[in-house]
């Protein structure tokens, strides 16, 4: 016993200096100096296994290795997929099936997690863990991505040319001072008690409880908010709804913009700029839209310009990234509990650049299914652009 603790600190010392061969050198002499049990007392006292410091033993009778190398050519534990040369193979098939494999492949519908990959592996008799196969897929080239919104089914063939009319419009307006707005209702809300998407700094083990469920209802209220985003000046203007997403609450919302915000900002404008999607409550093709912007126009005496973006763009309307974007990272993970939670929100929205945001409620009643005549569309003053009419047009003051 006394031994082995004079050999535990003489080690002890050396030790943190040697690297894995002098250390593996070290030991084996100390074994042959001390003889029979040798290899039994250096391994309890240095840590490392008996069948390492046999192997040294026998490295003292043969030719020292270079300097520069630990273990002799070929040493050591060969990697997986050289031992096994049909892994990577078979692992690519698994992750991508129909590209390079067999598309009944076992895991084609199932979640492809390193643990489920490496489980398919061992059953399939190849040795392997899930951190080995996360290092593999990353040798490979492969990382954990998400889905990527880019399909947006069948362009239309002048859909180029209309971002670029619309981007003339933009300019010609900003240019004269005049306002320029964008358009377009956010994703309409649950009020209550529901989980909210994002996650927020909060001490531990404090998270916010909300419900297990959050089906639709209809006894759920909901909020719409409807907003206005002014390009030359980098404000935004929401209307938060609680009825419906009419083409009524969209002008009327715009109406509140400009009584608000708009007229005192722009108080000589005899011109209005909206860009809005082709679809929804502002949407090309509904007559309400159209109907409801003419007695805008005659109430404010303004000439109010539309461009609408080409179906499927929606994503490129100002107000979707300048504003809404914003609007969702302020609110992520804070339950939208009531209707004051959603305004005060909103109305604390503000970015680097000097983004600011103003919010109101708006309880108002705003029935569907509000059919207009072909009496009634023929008394709007509208004209339409030369360019895709339908897209562009002019709505003008009646009197």
């Amino acid at each position: 016993m006394v031994a082995l603790r004079a050999l535990k600190a003489k080690l002890r010392q050396v030790w943190p200096h040697l690297n894995e061969r002098s250390r593996r050198m070290v030991a084996a002499a100390e074994a042959v100096e001390i003889g029979y049990g040798g290899v039994s007392l250096v391994s309890r006292a240095c840590g490392l296994s008996r069948v390492t410091i046999t192997k040294g033993m026998g490295e003292l009778e043969q030719t020292p290795l270079p300097e520069d190398r630990v273990r002799r050519v070929g040493g050591g534990r060969h990697r997986l997929e050289v031992e096994d040369p049909e892994l990577i193979g078979l692992l690519e098939s698994l992750v991508e099936p129909l590209a390079r494999g067999d598309p009944e492949s076992p895991l084609r519908w199932t979640c492809k997690s390193v643990r489920t990959l490496a489980g398919e592996l061992v059953h399939g008799h190849h040795r392997i863990s899930h951190e080995k196969v996360a290092q593999l897929l990353r040798d490979l080239g492969y990382s954990l991505q998400g889905n990527r919104k880019c399909e947006e089914g069948e362009d239309h063939p002048d859909r180029d040319a209309q971002f670029r009319h619309i981007n003339r419009e933009v300019q010609r307006a900003l240019g004269q001072g005049l306002p320029v707005i964008s358009v377009d209702t956010k994703k309409k809300e649950l009020v209550g008690n529901f989980a909210n998407k994002g996650r927020q700094w909060r001490p531990a083990s404090t998270a916010e409880r909300v419900g297990g469920h959050d089906f639709p209802a209809p006894t759920i209220p909901r909020a719409y908010p409807y907003g206005i985003y002014d390009l030359g000046r980098n404000t935004g203007f929401v209307n938060v709804g609680t009825h419906h997403d009419t083409a009524t609450f969209a002008v009327a919302s715009i109406h509140g913009w400009w009584r608000y915000e708009g007229r005192r900002l722009y108080p000589g404008a005899k011109d209005l700029l909206i860009t809005a999607d082709s679809g929804g409550s502002n949407g090309y093709r509904l007559r309400l839209w159209k109907f409801e912007l003419q007695r805008f126009a005659d109430e404010i005496d303004l000439a109010i310009h539309v461009c609408h973006f080409p179906p499927g763009t929606s994503k490129w309307n100002k107000v979707e990234h300048r504003l809404f974007s914003f609007i969702s990272s302020n609110w992520r993970g804070e339950p939208l509990r009531d209707y004051e939670t959603i305004v005060r929100l909103i109305a604390n929205t503000s970015t680097a650049k000097g983004l600011t945001v103003t919010c109101r409620l708006d309880r108002r009643n705003y029935p569907r299914a509000k059919e207009i005549s072909e009496q009634e569309m023929a008394t709007l003053k509208l004209t339409a652009g030369r360019f895709h009419g339908e897209w562009n047009y002019t709505v003008h003051p009646r009197h």
